[in-house]
């Protein structure tokens, strides 16, 4: 404290300081100032224009520097610095934002790449001028608001004039203080198509749309609100067994960052591979090497699991509206937008027709002029101010001043008055007639325009779809993603150990005497440890831990597994009575205790065995010596258990005392085959029952799966297995059911059909059932018995063009999957279209029936009833034909009561 001030304190210390400001109204106004200035004059951008102030400054200093020809950036910048209070590193950064979106500005020069994440060249070196889609759509300055900038020597637009839901199309993001907005990029076509929607009274439905690709889950988008959230994936697609290419990156990732991510998972042991090249130049073309052994598809989610080759992203959508922050659905921001647009075009209309009117009216006004001779009359020479002139050409025009459409004023005869004259001697009537004409049909159509301008507004935003929509369709496939369970593709990167006698079990334990190894299994794992007093719990893997003594069974503890069946024998420490019981464990709370026993003082597990695919094996329990038994061991068989709870008490084995169970056989799974979906949305098999059922699945039951271009693949019944978007057929797969295929021949030029079965080639094996010349293409596939074609062919020398139908399986025989097969016409083929399937020869209709039957006679034996079959309600009443006599089906009725007569009085059958 300094002298002067200590000088100031009373020796007492009653009395406060002098001169002292207290700091809580400067915060209160100065941090409220600042956060008020940050949040509407830098970080959000206005609901209007969509745009930031530096980005509308760079914009506007576009335009006033716009002549056509590129601009140094630099010269740019230092433009922009007149309007922008700051300096030129933000405005650099922000114009490379807008350049890299390729909507506003075209751009020269290395201006970097947001996919790579490579900055641009320093502003000396590149250039830019504003494209021609900015200059229809951002700039009016009839329309502009301007304000003074910040220093009062320029005026800056307010907002610009945007026709156009920008905001939407270029995505923005900002902090400010205590306050955030992240609104994502929007598709260009989809915009301009949604906007129409608006006019024509629909609510739009918008989701995001990222100029690097990829999928994006928005089933949570939220309309872009707070509380939304978007799911973006690389797009991920399998060379080979061993190789994995990414040509698609999710949006706010770059390639460095995500490769960067994926050495990261691979040095914690989350995913296993052997090498990663980076080879995109124009497209992304990420190449992961696999180590050999592991699977691609169980990679492929790991990538998605535990690198950036899946990200959140948390949507915001803040924008200014009325000097204030708002919070606005993307929908609303659409309607929002979509009505400015449409009222600034009413703003052109209504300018455009002052103007056009004006036009007219000085037309009319130097017509009168000349035509009346006014500029020679004598009081307008004798003038000699122009008070005068004013005075006495108000005089001359007076008989005129109902033919306009206002008052004339001394601006408008100092017009007249300075034209020269070798103008006014020139002069043309039926010219200025004739364009006084085309400015009335002008003024006509805006009227039109102005009277029908939700139509106009339509025709405006189709226009620039016609016009600038071309190349922007969508880049991100929508799609729904099934949600990955790390722990199910984590990679086993840690071995597990045990120690019984102890009771620890982790994977850290030194190996000694009593340290066994059990298996591999990920870090992020759970283990399941029973022990011989008849109880288990669950534990997250550790280094070590103390999970009780007398461990009898550890393993990796898989949730909500139904098929592991644990079968179990114990002996209840009350009565002594032994039990058996089957059970599954599904849900249960990690690192707490659960009895299978009655929970009695002294309970033990005497047999314990785990069933990965509930097996049910045969056991000998052999019984202490007792003078009441006369049988001292018994078989048990676990298949004649039923499979209950785990809190179940289970069914009494023996009240005698056990002396001991030994294996007597292996058993096999008492579980119902696997019932397997297709869900054709995620593209993911499911045994949840979403999408195609594919069948029960058990063993080495394998998938079919069949691609557009004729290659055919068998898959296992994994449920981590990844499907081609290009496949046509999924089914599971029967070693001896027949298909039909349909294929054109690229060398001979000829549509081929064949029948065949589907080689039981090895897992993952890919295979082509038609030719491998150029040309060859796979036209139907169908695994019907009977399948029929319309074929369209040109007949004869003629070319007769003729339609007719063909039931594949009379045209060839089952032969090899090799086999090329026959000719499916001898005419040339225009087309091929599959239009029915039949299981059954039965079910094929008879193209030209010669009759059909209106009656069908139930004849029975004597001891039987005789009923009258009434025709089918659709078939018409014809004669019998003789060649195909009616058909006879005999009805035995055993039962008295089964005969009634209905209500008609005809005999009727229950």
């Amino acid at each position: 404290m300094s002298d002067d001030l200590t000088n100031d304190i009373p020796a007492n210390g009653e009395e406060k300081l002098n001169n002292v400001i207290s700091l809580d109204g400067l915060y209160e106004n100065w941090f409220l100032d600042y956060a008020s200035y940050v949040i509407l004059d830098r970080a959000v951008p206005h609901i209007n224009d969509g745009l930031k102030p530096v980005q509308r400054r760079i914009l506007h200093s576009l335009k006033e520097m716009d002549d056509g020809r590129f601009n140094k950036a630099a010269n740019v910048i230092g433009h922009t610095m007149k309007y922008h209070p700051h300096g030129d590193a933000s405005i650099g950064d922000a114009m490379v934002q807008i350049g890299q979106k390729s909507l506003l500005i075209d751009t020269q020069g290395n201006w970097g790449d947001p996919v790579t994440g490579d900055s641009a060249a320093a502003p000396r070196y590149i250039e830019a001028r504003l494209s021609k889609f900015a200059n229809e759509v951002v700039f009016n300055p009839d329309t502009t608001n301007w304000q003074a900038s910040y220093d009062g020597r320029n005026k800056e637009p307010l907002t610009l004039p945007v026709k156009f839901p920008l905001l939407l199309a270029q995505g923005a993001e900002g902090i400010a203080v205590g306050l955030a907005t992240k609104v994502l990029p929007h598709n260009f076509v989809e915009l301009l198509d949604a906007s129409v929607e608006v006019l024509r009274g629909n609510r739009p439905n918008l989701m995001p749309d990222f100029s690097t690709g990829g999928m994006a889950d928005c089933s949570n988008y939220n309309e872009g609100q707070r509380g939304g959230r978007v799911r973006v994936r690389a797009r991920i697609v399998e060379r080979d067994k061993k190789t994995l290419a990414i040509t698609e990156i999710p949006f706010s990732t770059t390639t460095g960052s995500l490769i960067d991510s994926v050495i990261a998972a691979n040095d914690k042991g989350k995913i296993k591979i052997k090498k990663i090249e980076d080879n995109t130049a124009k497209d992304v073309e990420i190449i992961i090497h696999l180590a050999p052994g592991i699977s691609p598809d169980v990679t492929i989610d790991a990538l998605y699991a535990f690198t950036d080759c899946e990200v959140s992203i948390s949507p915001n959508t803040c924008v200014i509206q009325d000097d204030k922050p708002r919070f606005v659905s993307v929908n609303d921001m659409l309607v929002e937008c979509t009505e400015t647009t449409k009222d600034l075009l009413k703003q052109e209309l209504e300018i455009r027709l002052k103007e056009l009117m004006e036009k007219i009216f000085f037309s009319s006004l130097l017509k009168i002029f000349i035509q009346e001779g006014m500029y020679k009359h004598p009081d307008y020479e004798s003038s000699t101010n122009f008070e005068e002139v004013v005075g006495v050409l108000n005089r001359l025009f007076e008989p005129f001043f109902p033919q306009f459409y206002r008052e004339i004023l001394p601006e408008d005869y100092k017009r007249l008055i300075d034209k020269p004259m070798s103008s006014i001697t020139r002069f043309d009537v039926k010219k200025t007639d004739e364009q006084i004409k085309n400015l009335q049909d002008e003024i006509k159509e805006v009227k039109h325009h102005l009277k029908h301008l939700n139509d106009y507004a339509i025709a405006w935003f189709e226009k620039l779809k016609d016009k600038y929509g071309k190349d922007r369709g969508r880049k991100t496939e929508l799609r729904t993603f099934d949600k990955v369970e790390a722990a199910q593709v984590a990679l086993a990167n840690v071995k597990l150990y045990v120690n019984r006698v102890d009771g620890f079990v982790g994977s850290g334990l030194k190996r000694d005497d009593n340290v066994e190894l059990v298996g591999e299994c990920s870090d992020i794992d759970d283990i399941i440890v029973f022990r011989g007093d008849g109880r288990f719990s669950v534990v997250r893997i550790q280094d070590k831990v103390f999970v009780g003594k007398d461990i009898i069974h550890v393993a990796v503890f898989k949730k909500n597994d139904e098929r592991t069946i644990y079968n179990m024998v114990y002996k209840d420490g009350e009565s002594g009575v032994s039990y058996v019981k089957r059970f599954a464990v599904t849900g249960i709370t990690r690192d707490k205790e659960y009895d299978l026993t009655k929970g009695t003082k002294g309970s033990k597990s005497l047999y314990f065995s785990a069933n990965p695919n509930g097996e049910a094996e045969v056991i000998n329990i052999q019984l202490k010596p007792h003078s009441k038994l006369k049988k001292l061991q018994f078989d048990l068989d676990f298949a004649e258990i039923g499979i209950k709870g785990r809190g179940s008490m289970g069914n009494i084995v023996t009240k005698y005392p056990v002396k001991k169970i030994t294996l007597k056989s292996k058993g096999v799974s008492t579980l119902a085959g696997r019932k397997i979906w297709y869900d054709e949305v995620l593209k993911r098999l499911n045994a949840d029952g979403r999408g195609k059922y594919l069948g029960e699945f058990d063993g080495d039951d394998r998938v079919l799966t069949v691609m557009s271009n004729g290659v055919y693949e068998l898959t296992s019944f994994d449920l981590n297995n990844h499907f081609d978007d290009k496949m046509i057929v999924i089914e599971k797969y029967d070693p001896e059911k027949v298909y039909t295929v349909v294929h054109f021949e690229g060398k001979a030029k000829n549509y081929m059909v064949k029948r065949f079965v589907f080689e039981n080639t090895a897992i993952g094996r890919q295979t082509s059932i038609i030719s491998d010349e150029n040309g060859s293409k796979l036209i139907i596939i169908s695994g019907a018995a009977q399948a029929v074609v319309k074929v369209e062919q040109l007949k004869g020398k003629t070319q007769i063009p003729e339609v007719v139908e063909l039931n594949l399986a009379d045209l060839i025989d089952v032969k090899g999957m090799k086999a090329m097969g026959n000719r499916l016409s001898a005419h040339v083929v225009q087309s091929v279209e599959l239009i029915a399937e039949h299981d059954d020869a039965a079910d094929v209709p008879d193209p030209a029936p010669d009759s059909v039957e209106a009656t069908e006679i139930i004849q029975t034996p004597e001891d039987k009833t005789t009923v009258d079959a009434p025709p089918a309600a659709d078939a018409p009443v014809n004669n019998i034909s003789e060649e195909k006599p009616a058909k006879k089906i005999d009805l035995e009725i055993t039962n008295p009561d089964d005969i009634d007569m209905d209500d008609k009085g005809q005999l009727g059958l229950f």
